[in-house]
């Protein structure tokens, strides 16, 4: 039964690797509800990428238009990470997530009435800035439920949801189509959003406000580190948003970052065009088999949060294990220039499922490292959305050069190849230029 408590509630004084006997389990129905969150935000906008061969048939959009029209979508989201990683620390993740799912479930409702370039690249354009929030909003929620043991995996969980919902998108937005038409996939994808919206609002409540944890459970995540404003420094939360961007391993974040996004925006992007055009996939192909790298991604994500955890349990280097994870899912990730020179279909497949996987692998320890380094509670999502706008530039840019070498060479080869060196420049980042997975102090350092 649940007993109730306050902050001041008792916590252990030595962290234990496992939960003390009797422990509620809330934290992870927390999380499995974020991973619906995410699961829907990426539907919703990965649902154009798969949509897109139809829409430019149906209302006449060259190459570079439908690079412009995907790349319109990361414009908002980008340029609102910075304003929503602080708006995530400002009202808490209960009212972020709500306000934010409203929204985009809303314009993706209205993406199914678009007629034109023009409106289809407006709407795309609102529907990023409400998507904005969701990442950082996860982050935190993540900082404030679990310990540092139980960091990457609970990560690897909600930030899995990407790929599921791109996954998902294949089969049901084609299926959508199939039946009636690509104006109704979007309607319908953006009504599931809005009813995941009144589950996270009647549910949510920080750890200490939840009437379902019981002691023994809030003294477990508490013990293990996790982040909560009255653990922190006087000196560390009085650290401004805008001196993040002095701190080395922030900058290092960001860069590294968005050389991932390069990588994996290629499969929320132009993944379907390329299996439609390049491999030669009929529409049930594309909804079956281009479902893979996307499918072993969410596994690798979770192994990759499995084994973070797991080494930290055992008594491992926080940051070793975080630079491991990364590190090598980076070097993995270059793989996707390979995909694009062999000669067969199934080959392509799984050297993509390869690189995806990897790069799926590396995002489970990424985004651990706002909770790791944020100076204070106060400062992990505005961490998060720093390193989300950096990271989703590569939003902008990634479809724009890949529908433009696209169009200049004929083929995915050159733009892929490209992309590919990204992945090991990322690599190069997180090895030398982010320094440790700890708390930055409150003096900034260069």
């Amino acid at each position: 039964m649940s007993t109730q408590h306050t902050r001041s509630g008792p916590a252990p004084a030595a962290v234990a690797a496992r939960p003390p006997a009797g422990a509620t389990r809330v934290r992870w129905g927390i999380i499995a509800l974020a991973f619906g969150g995410l699961t829907i935000n990426y539907l919703d906008r990965a649902n154009l990428g798969v949509a897109l061969p139809f829409i430019a048939e149906d209302i006449h959009l060259t190459m570079t238009q439908q690079g412009l029209i995907l790349a319109a979508f990361f414009w908002s989201y980008d340029f609102c990470q910075l304003i929503a990683g602080w708006y995530v620390d400002k009202v808490g993740p209960r009212r972020s997530f709500t306000t934010a799912s409203v929204w985009w479930s809303l314009f993706t409702m209205l993406t199914g009435a678009a007629t034109s370039f023009a409106s289809l690249f407006g709407i795309r354009l609102l529907l990023g800035a409400g998507e904005s929030p969701a990442p950082s909003t996860s982050a935190k929620v993540v900082s404030r439920w679990f310990p540092r043991q139980e960091r990457a995996f609970a990560t690897a969980i909600w930030d899995s949801g990407s790929r599921v919902g791109g996954v998902l998108a294949l089969p049901v937005v084609t299926a959508l189509v199939a039946v009636s038409s690509w104006r109704t996939a979007f309607i319908v994808t953006g009504a599931v959003g809005l009813l995941w919206t009144v589950a996270w609002w009647r549910t949510y409540r920080d750890p200490d406000q939840h009437s379902r944890v019981n002691a023994e459970e809030l003294g477990y995540i508490r013990a293990g580190g996790a982040r909560s404003a009255d653990a922190d420094s006087e000196s560390a939360l009085k650290v401004r948003w805008r001196d993040l961007f002095g701190y080395r391993t922030v900058r290092g974040m960001m860069l590294g970052f968005f050389c991932l996004n390069m990588c994996i925006y290629f499969f929320i992007t132009f993944f379907p065009t390329y299996l439609v055009e390049e491999r030669g996939f009929s529409l049930l192909k594309l909804g079956v088999f281009g479902a893979l790298p996307g499918l072993c991604a969410v596994v690798a994500a979770w192994v990759g949060g499995w084994f973070a955890d797991r080494a930290i349990q055992r008594g491992a280097d926080v940051t070793k294990v975080r630079k491991t994870v990364i590190i090598g899912g980076m070097v993995g990730g270059s793989v996707i220039g390979l995909a694009v020179v062999v000669p067969s279909a199934w080959m392509a497949l799984v050297l993509l499922a390869t690189a995806y996987s990897s790069l799926a692998f590396a995002a489970s320890g990424i985004w651990s490292l706002p909770a790791d380094v944020a100076p204070s509670d106060n400062h992990v999502a505005s961490v998060g959305g720093i390193q989300n706008f950096a990271s989703n530039l590569a939003g902008i840019g990634s479809p724009i050069l890949i529908g433009m070498l696209a169009d200049r060479t004929g083929s995915f080869v050159v733009p892929l190849l490209v992309v590919s060196c990204f992945a090991l420049i990322g690599a190069f980042s997180y090895a030398f230029i982010v320094k440790n997975a700890e708390p930055l102090p409150a003096r900034i350092r260069g």
